[in-house]
């Protein structure tokens, strides 16, 4: 196995909620229930019980053949999810932390964890699934990363909460994230402004177009960053 695989198989055989880890994955690549159980020769019902928690927890064969018919279903494909899994996603400047989860969480239940309030885009937020979230020095990256670094911002999948903190009314920020987007194709799922009582119309706007919930809070980021933790890898 390479090393991207190594690293996945780890965290589904060491994961709380092995199933959980591998629908994350196969979400990730982007891969249906059926597709995958057609590459494995099983039911689809083998995987979703799997992925349920209906079965026992599978050893690391099945979990090896599982990782491995991910990554070759996305060669097929033109390995566009390996290729952005296998970057380094290593801050060249301490200015975010990325942070992963072991299974997706639902938009509406990151935001209760969150204290938040949506202010764009509701109805988004509900069919939204995130993956992890970024940790972010507003000021620092707008004024000390350069637009084509801003991929590191998005950790392993751009299906992520990327949550600013010293925010004065939120222009800023947004104006950063769509312009980031044109340097690295990739938004993410849902955006919080940490501490932002009133927001500016331009940043809901921007919110609004780029379809984006737009999320508010002010709960102590070190009670944010505690309560995600049950979910982190």
């Amino acid at each position: 196995m390479d090393k991207l695989s190594s690293i996945m198989a780890g965290e589904i055989c060491l994961s709380k909620e092995p199933g959980g880890s591998m629908k994350k994955w196969r979400e990730i690549f982007g891969v249906s229930q059926t597709e995958l159980a057609d590459h494995l020769k099983v039911s689809s019902s083998t995987i979703s019980d799997y992925e349920g928690g209906r079965r026992e927890s599978p050893g690391i064969g099945i979990v090896k053949r599982l990782v491995n018919a991910l990554v070759l279903i996305d060669e097929k494909r033109g390995g566009k999810v390996k290729k952005q899994l296998e970057k380094d996603f290593k801050p060249s400047k301490e200015v975010f932390g990325v942070h992963e989860f072991f299974s997706s969480i639902k938009g509406p239940d990151f935001m209760k964890k969150i204290e938040g309030k949506v202010v764009a885009n509701p109805s988004r937020l509900k069919e939204t699934q995130i993956y992890g979230y970024t940790l972010i020095d507003s000021l620092k990256v707008i004024l000390d990363i350069p637009v084509h670094e801003y991929m590191q911002l998005y950790g392993k999948t751009p299906e992520r909460a990327l949550i600013f903190q010293s925010v004065e009314n939120g222009r800023s920020p947004m104006i950063a994230v769509k312009i980031g987007r044109f340097s690295t194709d990739m938004k993410p799922s849902i955006i919080v402004l940490h501490g932002v009582k009133n927001v500016d119309p331009i940043a809901i706007k921007i919110a609004e177009s780029e379809k984006i919930p737009l999320v508010i809070s002010s709960k102590p980021v070190n009670e944010i960053t505690e309560a995600m933790k049950e979910f982190e890898v």
